[in-house]
């Protein structure tokens, strides 16, 4: 039987899945692994093809990142439909394990996409980041192939019933790619819900401070946000998002707390809210806007020295911002 799948069709299929589009390719792959192992396709051809498409879009992402910084991790966010692997799981990735990230990115819902343009973002070394994207592009390729080999015996049973049921077989896939995304945006609107509460503007915030009755002022932002955007409010208390639980003690409990992050919805400034509100705090709210829409309004920030990733390249200093 002529094999159902062509090396174009695999290479187009995974770089539109790399570079973002909800399709699905870890079948693509397996029914390809199965195939090759059959001996109707090229094995080495079908490998480099789906390494290198997995490369080429983490290039692009990579590219975009290093170029427009965290203006494109906030658009990724905005439209993910896992904003809670935005907020606080990728970046939580990269601090612990750096490039090494990259070897298992593409085995991690909502890390894969976001790693490649994070790493730009963060300014890692372009060398450093090939080397690391492809080793876990070879990985991630090479274990859905052999899957598919291992299971060949199994494929090639069904695949002469997909063919003759083709148009219905397409109607099934269709319907449960429609299902997932469902199921993940329910996800999302849940996780905005539970974001919902009182936030204070950036103004009112500004009366307050001039007023001389300066709130608590805590930036939640991990280190590698930080790194996008090395400037703060002045004097606000650097606790990231992760580390919230662990200093709830050292924070007043008779003083309001404004928390500010730089994420879409103030997601991670909410969620360190909630934890406070849910330990017993009663005068804390997020930051609307967080730091972007302090900056947009003109109001003064200072500049602070952040350490730069592991194997990034060199970036000047910030420049204070009045």
């Amino acid at each position: 039987m002529r094999s159902p799948i062509g090396l174009g069709f695999v290479f187009l299929n995974v770089l539109l899945q790399q570079l973002g589009l909800p399709v699905p390719v870890v079948p693509t792959l397996v029914v390809a692994g199965a195939v090759a192992a059959s001996g109707r396709m090229s094995g080495p051809a079908l490998y480099a093809l789906a390494v290198a498409a997995c490369v080429i879009a983490d290039s692009t992402w990579y590219s975009a990142g290093r170029r427009y910084g965290g203006r494109v991790m906030s658009l990724l966010c905005r439209v993910s439909l896992s904003p809670d692997s935005c907020v606080s799981q990728t970046q939580g990735v990269f601090e612990r394990w750096g490039a090494r990230a990259l070897l298992i990115a593409k085995f991690v819902p909502g890390l894969a996409l976001i790693a490649p343009p994070l790493a730009g973002a963060t300014r890692m070394q372009f060398g450093r980041f090939i080397i690391f994207s492809t080793v876990g592009a070879s990985l991630w390729v090479g274990a859905a192939l052999l899957a598919g080999a291992l299971l060949r015996t199994q494929i090639e049973r069904l695949l002469p019933q997909a063919v003759q049921v083709g148009g219905t077989a397409a109607a099934v896939l269709v319907l449960l790619l429609a299902a997932y995304i469902a199921y993940r945006w329910w996800e999302r609107r849940r996780f905005l819900a539970a974001l919902d509460m009182a936030r204070i503007s950036v103004a009112e915030l500004r009366e307050q401070m001039d007023a001389g009755a300066a709130p608590l002022i805590v930036d939640v932002r991990s280190t590698t946000a930080q790194t996008l955007e090395q400037h703060r409010i002045p004097g606000a208390l650097h606790v990231p998002v992760q580390d919230a639980a662990r200093h709830l003690e050292e924070l007043p409990r008779d003083r309001e707390i404004i928390l500010y992050c730089t994420c879409p919805n103030e997601a991670s400034a909410a969620k360190v809210a909630r934890l406070l509100m849910d330990a017993g705090f009663r005068r804390v709210r997020p930051l609307k806007g967080g730091l972007e829409a302090w900056i947009e309004a003109g109001y003064s920030v200072e500049a602070f020295p952040v350490p730069a990733p592991a194997g990034a390249d060199p970036s000047p200093s910030p420049q204070p911002i009045s």
